[in-house]
């Protein structure tokens, strides 16, 4: 935005009896005006929340399409025995990517560009607490995202999976500079989070207009919020990791060395207690976005509404301590073990009120299916089943067969595509008429809708069964000796769950052009 500065109004211009405003820009003897500038720089220069929210999510939704090619060529390597499309360390670089660039560059930044633009207007505050932070937090976001994927250009990508588990992530084991851009693209990225929660966290607590309490927010604001919180208390933790780990890689630390008398086990520690409020900071803006659109196309007011927030809350808290879940098999002990199967059982408690609050949101209303609707249902059965296998995960004789298989890939696809990429998409369609004043096609949309189900469930379900029949996780290439037979066949269901990802892939695309198609100039959404 520029400024520009005139002369201000002489004593003689002004009507008799009439004083000049006393502001600070009086004191100077101008009058200061903001002028908003036009073309490129009305966008790169601005600070309004809505054209910051807007590149969030069209940054993101590149990087979205990154993720999505990464995946299809993951899937290309599996589709039969002894794949060639892909060399080991390419696969090992590819499947890091590609979860790195889904979670910390797609899900993430696409929920703050809904809660950039949304959180303002739903509290009634002009505009964030700190708009030029705002701007910050979106440039140091591109600009850690692109150094991320400068790996690829570099010697390529990182290639130690997105958790980066000690040893495997030390130079011995990972020479090339890979790992490095990611340890260095995430600390940039997570600047990004941070400074954003922070802004949003203020924006909540002090600018809400007069006579809106907390609890009298809408249900995303609260659910943006209890993320934000999440934000502020667990980006720091994985900035501890990383400086401990791009401090063994650079500078000779031994942080994670055994032969040095320290544990690598404390990396996972670390990671984990970042990395599982990590899930809930991607679903929860999801949970938000769907208990606006239920209520609006069931034409029922949200059931229950004070146990949707606290639910949320809760699963911000708890989420806390049930990290070591994903660390079984790491020989914890007992009484670790028991504590936390015990913890990772009780938050399926809040999610499943969640769950019923908005089955009974639907039950009994005049339901609409627009495509928002559909999506928003969509999320409830497919993290349903998402949260179903993640309950097996919490019993840790259970868990100790599970890990490392494919199963586990099925459970955290049902539930982070199932749940917080339906959840956007519903937003999508829900708040695109709000966003940019016309309204996406329903006939493309629902095609959209039901050709993502339909490859989600084709891609991430046979997984389920091909995890219990053994084939490991981040295994680049299987031969037919393994392949068994019958139903259980694994060659069968890894080719079904490749044709799976290239329909997903479709549905994505019939999503773009649905943009393209209802962006003509002079189509207008009614009011």
């Amino acid at each position: 935005m520029a400024i520009i500065e005139r002369p201000a109004e002489t004593p003689d211009a002004r009507p008799a009896g009439t004083a000049q405003a006393p502001t600070a820009a009086t004191n100077y003897g101008y009058l200061r005006r903001p002028v908003e500038t036009t073309g490129w720089r009305s966008w790169a220069f601005t600070v309004d929340h809505k054209k910051i929210g807007i590149m969030y999510g069209a940054v993101a939704m590149f990087f979205f399409i990154i993720g999505g090619l990464e995946a299809g060529l993951i899937r290309l390597q599996l589709a039969g025995p002894d794949g060639t499309i892909l060399s080991a360390d390419k696969y090992n670089q590819m499947f890091t990517m590609h979860a790195t660039t889904m979670v910390f560059l797609f899900v993430m930044p696409m929920a703050a560009a809904f809660a950039n633009y949304f959180i303002p207007l739903q509290i009634g505050a002009r505009d964030v607490a700190f708009p030029r932070l705002n701007a910050l937090s979106l440039w140091v976001f591109v600009f850690g995202g692109v150094f991320l994927n400068t790996s690829w250009f570099l010697g390529g990508g990182a290639d130690g999976g997105w958790f980066m588990y000690a040893p495997n992530s030390s130079v011995p084991f990972s020479p090339t500079n890979g790992v490095d851009f990611w340890a260095l693209g995430l600390q940039i990225t997570g600047i990004a989070s941070l400074v954003g929660a922070i802004n949003l966290i203020v924006t909540v607590l002090n600018m809400r207009a007069p006579g809106m309490s907390m609890m009298k927010m809408p249900i995303f604001t609260w659910m943006a919020f209890v993320v934000q919180m999440l934000l502020l208390f667990a980006i720091p933790v994985i900035t501890v990791a990383l400086f401990l780990l791009m401090f063994q890689r650079s500078f000779g630390a031994t942080f994670f060395s055994v032969e040095a008398g320290a544990d690598p086990l404390l990396w996972q520690h670390l990671f984990w207690i970042f990395g599982h409020p990590e899930v809930y900071i991607l679903v929860l803006p999801s949970f938000g976005i769907i208990s606006e659109v239920l209520p609006v196309f069931s034409k029922k007011p949200l059931f229950g509404y004070p146990f949707v927030v606290f639910s949320g809350a809760a699963i911000g808290f708890v989420g806390w301590g049930v990290w070591a879940h994903h660390m079984f098999a790491s020989g914890l002990g007992p009484v670790s073990v028991a504590v936390f199967s015990v913890a990772t059982m009780a938050i399926a408690v809040p999610t499943g009120v969640k769950i019923i609050n908005w089955t009974l949101t639907m039950w009994g209303g005049k339901l609409k299916f627009t495509t928002a609707m559909l999506f928003a249902v969509g999320l409830i059965v497919q993290f349903t089943i998402g949260g179903l296998s993640g309950v097996t995960h919490a019993v840790a004789p259970s868990d100790t067969q599970q890990t490392d298989t494919y199963y586990i890939v099925a459970h955290f696809h049902y539930v982070i595509f199932g749940g917080a990429v339906l959840g956007l998409f519903s937003g999508f369609y829900y708040w695109w008429p709000k966003i940019f004043g016309k309204l996406l096609s329903e006939g493309l949309g629902k095609w959209n809708f039901w050709m993502m189900i339909a490859g989600m469930n084709l891609t991430f379900g046979p997984m389920h069964i091909i995890g219990l029949q053994g084939q490991p996780r981040r295994m680049y290439v299987w031969t037919e000796f393994r392949a068994g037979e019958g139903v259980f066949n694994l060659g069968f269901w890894n080719l079904v769950a490749t044709v799976g990802t290239f329909v997903l892939a479709i549905g994505v695309l019939l999503f773009l052009v649905n943009i393209w198609v209802t962006h003509r100039p002079g189509s207008k959404t009614p009011p």
